[in-house]
């Protein structure tokens, strides 16, 4: 179950593939020390001697295995995220009084957002140091309605800043960093480093598992903690969680959490409101969720709390959704126990969004020795978000003529999908919410799914699928991946999610994909 090749000295991934090639062959990681450019091109001539030589048989198991690896060597790289819009300001962005903040984003129960920059140019900072200020109002904050007041040239707002609300966490920075821990899961290595450092931190016993980067996962650019300022309609819209000398009434302590994000322009609540996607544009998305929550699994970590408002949403050139999840609050990111949570008492807690809580967790019970696994909890809020992605009302939400609750239904209650959603998607969905997870497949299992179904058209239909098919697919893949990534200036989602296929592939869960296809094909 190791995913085959990855890093030298991984962990969790086996080194080398399982064909007995000896080293100095293609299985080595020497192989592709040099900007991958040598392997890229051999991956090219892979293409035309399988098809030129008539290569087949069961000879292609090392010829397989070979290709899985080669294809994470060269895609895992491939498949990095795009700029940090600080990187070129490594040591900067850890005070607030740095940022232009403007309006609100939007606020959930813990925190609100607000759109915010770094003046670079000179008549950025005048129109920063010009900017009317409201009484307790911190440095650098714009009024309401002083957008169309700036000259040309003036900032926009390419960041997010999430101010959280401190209620019990105390007024120290250590303690505030330790209480919100999990806010800082998906932070970049330096994103904490005006604090304390970030990798002094990282190892401290209260410290959070970091996150690797993944392109369908927001990241935290810069974490700091800092007097809690009097932002844009703070005072009509959480005046109940402002410190006293801002809100007579407040309860909020003084200082408090700030993240620096990429701003994205909407939530898929926010998009899906505003758009219907056609019925293969639905389904990566719903890959793209899938992708994300695989990344997730493969860290030991699970969200718990995915919601069509935790996603945020931006557009490719072409305006094809690109999808990424946020909001790491009720994660679960421990490296002692992993994905598996023991739930000795209804004290522990079980994570957010009980409509769409997973029933082995909606259901436990609490006891000496009872432990909730995680593993497959969010693959089944995917399935949930499916039914709002294509174009319905969320099952397990009140509003819907059809209510479930996750601790009861019974899946022959699920409501059917629209005729015009593709079948294999369908019955993921319906795979996807399965009442017990042993029956439920994984993120990554259901992920292959709809890259067969996306990609592969031409060769599952067959009712034999062989190995030499398969090879040849993959090779067809990798190629043509290669050539529309070098010959546009912009990836197009479905590019993108060509390289996160070819970086992630496993024999095994690709196996099981295939045999998933082809079990709901043949039922048809």
């Amino acid at each position: 179950k190791h995913r085959v090749g990855g890093q030298a000295g991984e962990p969790g991934r086996s080194q080398g593939c399982s064909s007995g090639l000896k080293p100095g062959s293609c299985q080595n990681p020497i192989f592709f020390q040099r900007g991958h450019s040598f392997s890229c091109w051999t991956l090219l001539g892979c293409v035309f001697l399988v098809y030129s030589s008539g290569w087949c048989g069961p000879c292609l198991t090392a010829p397989l295995s070979c290709l899985l690896f080669s294809s994470q060597a060269i895609f895992t790289q491939k498949s990095k995220l795009g700029p940090d819009p600080l990187d070129t300001r490594r040591w900067q962005g850890f005070r607030l009084e740095e940022y232009l903040i403007g309006q609100s984003i939007g606020k959930g129960c813990s925190a609100a957002v607000y759109e915010a920059t770094m003046p670079t140019l000179p008549q950025n900072l005048e129109v920063t140091k010009s900017a009317r200020l409201l009484p307790g109002r911190g440095p650098g904050t714009s009024a309401p309605g002083e957008e169309q007041e700036r000259a040309p040239g003036a900032p926009a707002f390419p960041l997010a800043i999430k101010m959280m609300w401190n209620i019990s966490a105390g007024s120290s920075s250590e303690a505030i960093l330790s209480t919100m821990s999990q806010e800082l899961v998906p932070a970049s290595r330096v994103a904490l480093a005006g604090e304390y450092g970030a990798v002094a931190y990282r190892k401290s016993k209260r410290g959070p598992k970091q996150l690797a980067p993944h392109p369908n996962i927001i990241r935290v650019l810069r974490a700091f903690t800092s007097s809690v300022p009097l932002l844009p309609g703070a005072l009509v819209d959480y005046p109940d969680v402002l410190p006293p000398r801002l809100h007579p009434e407040g309860l909020g302590h003084g200082r408090t959490l700030f993240l620096v994000m990429k701003n994205y322009p909407c939530t898929l609540r926010q998009y899906l409101h505003m758009n219907t996607p056609s019925p293969r544009l639905a389904t990566m998305m719903l890959l793209q969720l899938l992708e994300g929550v695989d990344h997730l699994v493969q860290q030991g970590i699970a969200h718990r709390d995915l919601k069509s408002d935790n996603i945020l949403v931006e557009l490719d050139p072409d305006g094809c959704p690109w999808l990424v999840i946020t909001d790491f609050g009720c994660c679960l990111a421990d490296e002692n126990i992993g994905l598996h949570l023991p739930f000795s008492s209804w004290y522990v807690d079980r994570g957010g969004n009980g409509c769409l809580m997973a029933p082995e967790v909606s259901t436990a019970r609490p006891g000496p020795r009872a432990v909730i696994d995680y593993s497959k909890a969010d693959a089944w809020a995917v399935g949930a978000i499916a039914y709002e992605i294509f174009g319905l009302v969320n099952p397990f939400y009140s509003q819907g003529k059809v209510h479930l609750e996750s601790r009861s239904y019974q899946e022959a209650q699920l409501p059917a999908l629209p005729e015009l959603v593709p079948p294999d998607a369908r019955q993921l969905v319906r795979a996807l919410l399965q009442r017990e997870a042993s029956k439920r497949p994984s993120a990554r299992v259901a992920a292959n799914v709809l890259h067969l179904s996306l990609w592969g058209e031409h060769i599952l239909p067959l009712k034999n699928l062989k190995l030499d098919k398969m090879v040849g697919w993959l090779l067809q893949q990798s190629a043509a991946t290669l050539l529309a990534n070098r010959l546009t200036a912009k990836c197009c989602v479905e590019t993108k999610m060509k390289m996160l296929f070819l970086a992630n592939l496993e024999c095994e869960a690709l196996c099981q994909a295939a045999l998933l296809l082809c079990s709901w094909r043949a039922a048809l």
